[in-house]
């Protein structure tokens, strides 16, 4: 029987929750903005509502982090009020005694990607969440690598320009100061451009705008230099590039290609592959939805 397993993303500007069926389908899913405040009580409402009465074999959670692995715990840097949430048990509450798994984003894009993305197949993946931060997650041998604290992957904060920018995790130069859409949108303001987001940056970049061609174009640099280094150390022969900045497509990869070529130099390097996300927006569901089976 294909009892679906309901599944939750969070990310720092939208929530989403969906009815996963084992195949890797949405059978059901909806999508809110993040509040500024009250972000459990929207979280809640929506796992609720997506499931009504249908039978769940458990819940799969994907969060951006950093999150606490063992104590079920998340922090993410873009969610203030949630400081060392409890949100794995308090999830568990509203399903009494059925599984429940959690990861961050990063990893459950990579997992989903890799178990059910057409793009996906390779047992040695990496999974770059592009959006309001910059996240990752590494699937090894077929399987997820959490690491000791479930933060393994997260290649957001890889420090890419020393004395650079200050992030929000308190460091200074993380590639997610360049790569991640508010700070594109920033660095392109600085320079006078005078759109509103990041889809506006690339809507200009895209009809010409040197200030915004330029932004995208730091960013795919910074992010292919990191991932040269990612490459290297895990020895992944397909990156797949997904979130809502990633969305931007050939502007962000294809100067991400170019400096990974730059920079992946030895031979076990230059096989590794950087590939848009093939499950979109849907990634994180599905991954968080697969975590039950990994």
């Amino acid at each position: 029987m294909n009892t679906p397993t309901l599944a939750l993303d969070v990310g720092g500007t939208k929530l989403a929750a969906a009815l996963v069926d084992t195949a890797g389908r949405v059978l059901r899913s909806t999508r809110r903005r993040t509040p500024a405040v009250g972000v459990w009580d929207e979280v809640s409402a929506m796992l609720r509502d997506v499931r009504g009465s249908a039978p769940i074999r458990g819940i799969g959670i994907s969060c951006v982090g950093p999150i606490d692995l063992m104590a079920g715990t998340v922090s993410p840097v873009n969610i203030t009020e949630w400081m060392r949430f409890p949100l794995r048990d308090r999830v568990a509450a509203l399903v009494g005694d059925l599984p429940v798994a959690l990861a961050n984003d990063g990893v459950c894009m990579a997992l989903g990607e890799q178990r059910h993305g057409a793009r996906g197949g390779s047992p040695y993946l990496f999974g770059v969440v592009v959006s309001t931060g910059v996240g990752g997650g590494l699937v090894a041998g077929g399987r997820p690598v959490l690491g000791r604290s479930g933060n393994a992957g997260h290649v957001g904060h890889v420090v890419v320009e020393p004395g650079g920018d200050p992030c929000g995790c308190g460091g200074r130069g993380c590639l997610e100061t360049v790569t991640s859409g508010p700070h594109l949108v920033r660095w392109a303001r600085q320079r006078g451009w005078a759109g509103d987001d990041a889809a506006a940056l690339a809507t200009s970049a895209r009809a010409g705008d040197a200030v915004a061609r330029r932004a995208f174009r730091r960013g795919g640099l910074a992010l292919g230099r990191a991932l040269a280094s990612v490459a290297a150390v895990c020895d992944v022969d397909l990156i797949v590039l997904g979130g809502g900045v990633a969305e931007a497509a050939e502007l962000l990869l294809d100067p991400t290609r170019e400096a990974l070529a730059e920079h992946a130099r030895l031979e076990f390097l230059r096989s590794a592959r950087v590939v848009p996300a093939s499950l979109g927006s849907a990634g994180g569901l599905v991954g968080a939805a697969a975590l039950l089976d990994a």
